[in-house]
């Protein structure tokens, strides 16, 4: 058992260990990289994947005056050789562009500016140096002037400035530089969404262009990112770069955890007992040939059981940005689209050629880009290729499954919304207790929407799946509607209490395991009954109480109601 802090939210390699947060080790990526022998590396993964740990602990190892003893009894001090000739023996410059979030190109641009412009600065004793000539300092000067608080470099400069900055430390260090670049398209998707895309692409050109193609002042760069985008986009001419995506081979253990780096994390906390769950929902993503865990679930998983040893895991991942690409697909799915969801829901794959290369303008150009960066940004992942090249994708894990599930009731509630007649037909059959009028109503909503199909989820999930799409159509209509509220003896699916009628209304849905609906509506009706669902509509002074047995089969569904 460990009482070891684990590092959420901590990037810093150095902190990590210095402070003694637990560490899974990680640092053989330095030795693959090393022996890779590419000039520049570019690794793309999904958020929260340890990218910027490990751009971190690259900064740590390769810095010259760092301080050795960060990796003693870690897996790169098995490499003697490596460490003797790269640990702490070359100028290093980190920058990091996930923060770049500006409205505009002005706003970006200046966000830019500051973070070359500090990382530049720690070096500032060159300027003592007599063997820099005036020239090379103006230039150092010029990506670090400062005018009321703010980096001032014009365009030219800020286009030439990592360039420059590596040509300066080269000469000043003796030695060839390491280049770390983390999180290099964000600026790209805030551009996207800000409507600059242009200008912010032509600037990200030109600046990796400059620091990357043919600079002989590199020993080697590392960018990280979640997307590759296009070579003509970005890299143009940029014949050194390696990349190595979530499809490739190689790598793959150095991004998110292993099974046996989970095994032994849920072991030191004493939570040997909880792998099964972790692994239901948040295993899955293959990553090359390895099958690998989210690190950013799994920790936040461990830190809540440490408090609550019978919590049930959370959405973790989903919730640390927005998910408007799912929900673009989901908005926008047509028959075959909303066909292949309903495939995913129900645990089956979904064949699709895969662009690895695109441009954030590309990917709402059809649905067949959004599969693409949904893939690549970890909503989907890889079960195999085909002999055509096509890749089997699949949902990788319960949390991705409940975010899409998510999505989709969401997306209809704003369209119930918008179609507010449909919905309160809906609703006004529910509470004035017409059975049938419901049953057609609701049928319409599942053949024209996307449902689940019998395969070989859970009756749980599908029973849920159902739950959440009724909810959601009520829901949006009226403020009367509550979801598994506890009443009587247990918890009924959906309660819904009109004021203006004093009518209360009792759901429970089923999912239907054969075409017999009849028999799981009484099931259901059983249910309310045997647990007494009815009892806080009656203590709430209700005149007039409905319950409905519900049961669904694909997208068919049958009602059932009796009076209280």
């Amino acid at each position: 058992m460990t009482n070891k802090a684990l590092p959420i939210g901590v990037e810093s390699f150095e902190k990590i260990i210095k402070e003694n947060y637990y560490y899974i080790d990680k640092t053989g990526l330095i030795a693959d990289l090393l022996a890779n022998r590419a000039e520049v590396t570019l690794f793309t993964r999904p958020r929260r994947f340890g990218k910027s740990l490990n751009m971190s602990m690259l900064k740590a190892f390769f810095e010259i005056g760092t301080d050795e003893s960060l990796f003693d009894n870690l897996k790169i001090t098995e490499y003697k050789s490596l460490c003797d000739e790269y640990l702490g023996k070359y100028p290093v410059v980190a920058i990091t562009l996930k923060d770049v979030s500006g409205a505009d190109i002005a706003t970006a641009k200046a966000q830019i500016k500051a973070i070359i412009g500090r990382e530049a600065l720690k070096y500032n004793e060159i300027l003592n140096d007599d063997n820099l000539t005036g020239e090379e300092k103006s230039l150092y000067k010029a990506i670090i002037e400062v005018t009321n608080g703010e980096f001032v470099m014009d365009d030219m400069v800020l286009r030439n400035s990592i360039m420059n900055l590596t040509h300066i430390l080269e000469k000043y260090y003796g030695r060839k530089v390491i280049l770390l670049i983390d999180e290099y398209d964000v600026p790209l998707d805030k551009a996207h969404v800000g409507g600059y895309y242009e200008e912010m692409s032509a600037l990200i050109r030109d600046i990796l262009c400059a620091a990357l193609k043919s600079n002989n002042s590199l020993k080697l760069a590392v960018l990280t990112g979640c997307l590759r985008i296009a070579k003509e986009s970005i890299f143009t001419g940029l014949n050194n770069l390696r990349v190595q995506s979530v499809s490739d081979v190689g790598f793959s253990e150095w991004f998110g955890f292993t099974d046996s780096d989970v095994v032994r994390l849920l072991e030191d906390y004493g939570f040997q007992d909880k792998y099964e769950v972790v692994k239901e929902w948040y295993d899955g993503y293959r990553f090359g040939k390895s099958n690998v865990y989210c690190p950013w679930d799994v920790i936040n998983y461990v830190q809540t059981l440490r408090t609550d040893n019978e919590a049930v895991p959370e959405l973790y991942w989903s919730n640390t940005s927005g998910n408007d690409l799912l929900n673009n697909l989901i908005a926008g799915a047509n028959d075959q689209t909303r066909h292949e969801i309903e495939m995913l829901l129900a645990g089956e794959s979904v064949k699709k050629s895969v662009r690895t290369e695109l441009t954030y303008r590309d990917i709402e150009d059809s649905l067949d880009n959004i599969w693409s960066v949904l893939y690549m940004t970890g909503y989907l992942t890889m079960m195999s290729r085909t002999t055509e090249g096509e890749y089997e994708l699949i949902i990788p894990n319960r949390e991705i499954y409940s975010l899409m599930k998510s999505g989709i009731y969401q997306h209809l509630k704003r369209e119930a919304a918008n179609k507010t007649a449909d919905a309160k037909k809906l609703f006004d059959a529910i509470v004035n207790g017409e059975p049938q009028k419901f049953e057609d109503t609701f049928s319409d909503y599942l053949i024209q929407h996307i449902s689940i199909r019998d395969t070989n989820v859970r009756k749980e999930m599908k029973e849920n799946f159902y739950h959440g799409y009724l909810l959601g159509i009520l829901s949006a209509v009226s403020g009367a509607v509550v979801s598994n509220r506890e009443s009587g003896d247990g918890y009924a699916d959906i309660i819904i209490k009109s004021a203006e009628t004093r009518t209360g209304v009792v759901l429970e849905i089923k999912y239907a395991e054969n075409e017999n609906l009849d028999a799981y509506c009484d099931e259901a009706l059983h249910q309310i009954s045997e647990k007494n669902y009815e009892q806080s509509l009656i203590d709430d002074g209700m005149d007039v109480i409905r319950k409905y047995g519900v049961a669904c089969y694909k997208k068919r569904c049958k009602v059932k109601m009796c009076h209280f």
